[in-house]
Order: structure tokens, then sequence, then C-alpha cells
């Protein structure tokens, strides 16, 4: 599954040139993409329909007029393309060149002649917006020549899907940053995706060798994910061998993403149906009712789903509310109950809504249930106080016995940040040890990532082979050391209790009710967290009462929090320096600077 990226380079430096050389003073540098990805698609689906080029001429001109869909005999291996798509105009890229008066219009006729299915991808670019620019500023020829060039080796059996997702981010990430835009949004690092794969399929790696698996990744992106998880299971030569089918089912709300998985699935000859376009939170492409065996994704953080929340948010003003039932789901309160609760995250961060999306489209236990592997950033760990969206999300998480394990990765290991991120590994068919627990593997220190020679904006470090496995190894070892906690699932909870203080009077007495008890003061009621294994009475009477003798709490209105301090179980403690070592350190540098430090004190 390694992918050699080095020798992505020259094409990619190739496809960069083109720019520079041919739209510039025609388009300003934050356009450029706009040209660049869709004509890069565009090639790559030109070169794999070549071969069968003549062959899909000859069965359109014969039965045209004669059969009203033809596309069945279009892609059909014996009389079409043998692929999921086709054209049937007579002109391919390099025809085009051969009559440069009329460039203009033959292009033209050259796009309309694509299917139903690449006629989408054309449309979600917005590429016919750019053809009067080209006409306008001549560059048609120019451009069409660059990419006919034999320095840009696009065919589907020399450039891997997952090689072409690379080249995309990497394009991306340049268009990006020349512009200052926020580079590498839509993409995770392949040794990430990697480490994914391995811990969502290894676990049942002998139970997936025959049938039929469905996997799925709700923020789709360039579809990188989806390929490469296929590829890492199917692959013969690989760790899991497996002979059974994988369908791919994704969606993305990103125009020009989208159109770039759904052009690699159609070269990979998966369904290009199984990929939807739309918010997934807001605007689901599939049937509410169809489940994945295999979730994976790398939602989007710190972004705002207002706009979802607006479009699934039904009645009229306090009566407004998100019926959904993805996101209305039972958790407990203080007295055991299970109450149907609308979970929500803040509208400023959907990344957990995401995760309640995948919840609810896991299979059943007993149809052999599913496995998730998700990226979040910090915040989906503690943001949220008790009784908030976020904390009763993690409630019904780990509550519901869910969640296997949580691996702080590297920082700086995505283009984009170089915040701490962590990956979720998520299950309901938990092997018997894992019941009632949660693992937290700290990934973070230098012993699981080398860093790079040359910055990719902000990637500075990557995760080697070797890193990996060591740890997949701590994940399959399941037990505590330096790296590796192991917790029951009470050990994230608490309850948060409110505290009352009295009122007094002038001459400091407590104010009483007429049953003789003690009135509160609004202004000093407090709340405390105590951990959900600890009784509540016994943490009041030693960790309150000492300081607030005429305190009190109730057990009304007690709320229910839960948080993952993934800091707290892995800091590690550094002593301060004693004073002979910072005197000697002073002497040192007395002494360095030939008693200029005395001087001046003196």
């Amino acid at each position: 599954m390694n992918l050699d990226t080095q020798s992505l380079q020259p094409i990619i430096n190739f496809i960069w040139t083109v720019a520079d050389d041919v739209l510039i003073n025609k388009y300003l540098e934050n356009q450029y993409q706009d040209v660049i990805l869709p004509m890069t698609v565009l090639r790559r689906l030109d070169l794999a329909l070549e071969p069968t080029k003549d062959k899909v001429l000859k069965t359109h001109n014969e039965f045209k007029g004669k059969i009203d869909n033809l596309s069945g005999l279009l892609t059909s291996k014996e009389h079409g393309s043998g692929l999921a798509f086709y054209n049937t105009s007579p002109y391919t890229m390099k025809k085009l060149l051969a009559d440069p008066k009329n460039i203009d219009a033959n292009f033209l006729d050259y796009l309309n002649g694509f299917s139903e299915n690449v006629q989408d991808i054309i449309s979600k670019f917005k590429f016919r917006n750019q053809l009067e620019t080209f006409e306008n500023t001549g560059i048609t020829f120019s451009l069409i020549e660059k990419f006919c060039s034999p320095k840009v080796e696009l065919r589907p059996e020399k450039i891997s899907p997952m090689a072409m997702g690379y080249m995309f981010e990497d394009l991306i990430r340049r268009f990006n940053e020349k512009t200052n835009a926020a580079a590498g949004r839509h993409f995770t690092p392949r040794e990430i995706i990697e480490l994914m794969t391995h811990l969502v399929y290894l676990p049942v790696k002998d139970k997936i060798q025959e049938g039929t698996y469905l996997v799925y990744d709700p923020c789709a992106g360039s579809g990188a994910m989806l390929t490469q998880s296929k590829l890492y299971a199917t692959n013969p030569d690989g760790e899991i061998k497996s002979k059974a089918t994988f369908h791919l089912y994704g969606q993305e709300n990103t125009g020009e993403m989208y159109a770039v998985c759904k052009s690699d699935m159609l070269l990979k000859n998966e369904d290009p149906d199984k990929i939807k376009f739309g918010s997934t939170l807001s605007e689901y492409g599939f049937d509410p009712d169809l489940k994945f065996n295999f979730m994976l994704t790398n939602p989007p953080y710190g972004t705002s789903w207002k706009q979802d929340i607006d479009n699934l948010s039904v009645g009229e003003g306090k009566k407004k509310a998100i019926v959904d039932k993805r996101f209305n789901l039972p958790i407990r309160n203080f007295d055991g109950e299970l109450i149907e609760t609308c979970l929500t995250s803040r509208s400023n961060d959907g990344q957990l809504m995401f995760m309640l999306h995948m919840l609810s489209k896991m299979k059943d236990p007993k149809d052999g249930g599913s496995r998730i592997a998700s990226v979040h950033n910090g915040s989906a760990l503690f943001t949220g106080d008790a009784g908030s969206g976020e904390s009763g999300i993690r409630q019904y998480i780990l509550e519901n016995d869910l969640l296997e394990c949580i691996i702080q990765l590297p920082n700086d290991i995505f283009y984009n940040t170089g915040i701490s991120t962590y990956l979720w590994i998520v299950s309901n068919v938990k092997e018997e040890q894992r019941k009632g627990k949660v693992q937290l593997i700290n990934a973070s220190s230098k012993d699981f990532f080398e860093r790079r020679n040359k910055n990719l904006g902000e990637k500075k470090v990557e995760l080697k082979p070797s890193h990996i496995i060591d740890i997949q190894n701590l994940y399959f070892n399941f037990e505590e050391n330096e790296y590796s906690k192991i917790f029951d699932i009470e050990d994230f909870g608490s309850y948060q209790i409110p505290i009352f203080q009295p009122q007094r009077d002038e001459e400091d007495k407590i104010i009483r009710d007429k049953k003789g008890n003690p009135k509160s003061d609004t202004s000093l009621k407090d709340v405390e967290n105590v951990p959900m294994k600890e009784n509540i009475q016994d943490y009041f009477d030693t960790e309150v009462k000492p300081f607030l003798p005429d305190a009190w709490f109730e057990l009304k209105g007690i709320k229910i929090g839960y948080e993952i301090p993934f800091n707290k179980y892995f800091y590690d403690f550094t002593p301060l320096r004693s004073l002979d070592e910072i005197s000697s350190d002073i002497l040192k540098l007395e002494q360095e600077t030939d008693g200029l430090l005395k001087e001046i004190i003196e």
C-alpha cells in the first residue's frame, strides 16, 4: 500500500507549470485550480477511453435512433468502452489539436459527447463557465496541447486512484498556499489512512474473507479513504487477502472534490452512483435504512454546520427543533432513566454530528456489526460542560460501550494544521476483553514519527511503516505501558452537582424559610464535578464542606458529564531545575561575556 510519491513529483511539477505558462495574466492565481483540476480529470478520462474510441463510435452510429437508451451498449465490453462511462464525440483531446481554427467549437462538442455521469462531473467543476474565457483569451489550443504532452502521464493503468488522489491533494495544497487559502482542508495523509485501514480491518481479518461488505465515508473528499481501504482489504499480496466483494459509498459537499472522487470511481470501475453530492448532515443521499460494515472518515472540525441546523429544523418559534432520528437518542439521567434527547453540538463545530450520523448507519451486531475509524481534534474529547450536546454525545457513545480506542497522532502531521489530532476507533462488536473498557494510546511522541526533510504546508512529520506497526501493536496487545492506558467507561464520567450557600442578614445570621430551611443566595450558587466512581456525599464532605461549612447540595438538578482528558493521563512532568544548576549557568554566562554582566549589575 505504500505510495512512491517522489515518482509523481515530475508530473505534478509539469502540471503546475501549465498554470504559469498558459493561465498567467488570463486568470487570477486563486482561479488556476478551476481550470487545472478539471482539465487533469478530463485528460485522465480521455486516456481511459482512447483504446475503445473507434468501437464506441461505431456502436453509437449504428444504433443511434434505433434504441432509446444506448448506455448499456456503449459501456459494454463487447460493443463499447467496457467502463462505466463513454464519449460519443468524434474527437479525443489529441484529435482536437488537428483543427486549431475550430478548436473552441470542437472542444464544446467533445465535452457534450460524454455520458451523463461525466456530465455531472463537468457540471460540479463548473467547467463550462471557463469556455468563454478560453475562447476570448485564445488559450484553448495551448491548454489542450500541454495536457496531451507525454510528460503528463495520467493513464489509469500507470497512475492509480490513490496516486491520483495524492497528485490532486498536492496541487490543491500548492494553489491554496499560493493564495494563502486553507490548504489541505479535504485531505488526510496517506500514512494516517493506512493506520486507519489497519485498525478497522485487521481485528476482523478472518471474518471478511468472503461475502459482501459496504464501506462508507460521509466526508469523502477525493475518495482516497474508500479506494485505499478496499485495496488494503483485497490486495492479494497484502495482510488480509480478502476475496470478498467491497462496495464503496461516499458523500461530499464540495463540488470540485465530489467531481474528483466520482471521476476516480469511474476509472476504478466502481459504481459512480454510490458517490452522492450534498451535505451529509442535512442532505443525506442514500436510503435512510442502508447500513455499512466499515466507515472511515476525517470530518471537518471547527467548521460551522449552522446551515444544516437551519435545514434540519422544523416548526416555528420556540417549537422549532431537529426531529431527525439520527440525532434524537436515549441517554440516561441521574435517576437512571433513559430520556430521548436531541443531541447536537454547538453550531460552530459539527465534527461530532458526523460521528452520530455514522453510529446511525452501523449494522446490527447480529448481522456482523460495524467498525468505524474517524479523525477528530481535541475539542471532541472535552468541549462542552455536563448537560451540553457534546457531553451528551460522548455519554451516548461511552455508555453504549461503542468506543474501543483513541489514539493521539503526532502534531504537524496534517497539511493544514499543526494542532493535536486523535483517531477514534468505534465498534458495536467489541472483543470480550475490551467490553466496558476504553484504551488510550499516546502516539504523539518522537518514538512514533520521523521529521520530513521538506515540509508540505504544515505537514512537518510523517509515520513510517514501522511506526504504523508499532501503533497497531499497542492496540492489539491491549496492555498498559508508557504509551497505552486502559480505563473503565466510568472513569470518564462525572456528576455535576449544584452547590448552594445560605443568605445572611445584617447580623450575619442565616435567613430561613417558614420550614426552617436556609434560603439560598443565588449569587453564591456554584457547581462541583464529582467523579462518577466516587460517592457524592463522601466527596462533598471531604472536598466542599471543610471550606464551606454552611453549604449544601441537592440531588435535583444533578447533570451527567463525560469528557476524555487525554493529556491528564499522559502528562509528562518535567521537574524544575535546581538553584545550583541555575547559578552555575549564570556564572558560565558571565565568564563568556568577560564580566560584562557583573559590570552592569554593579
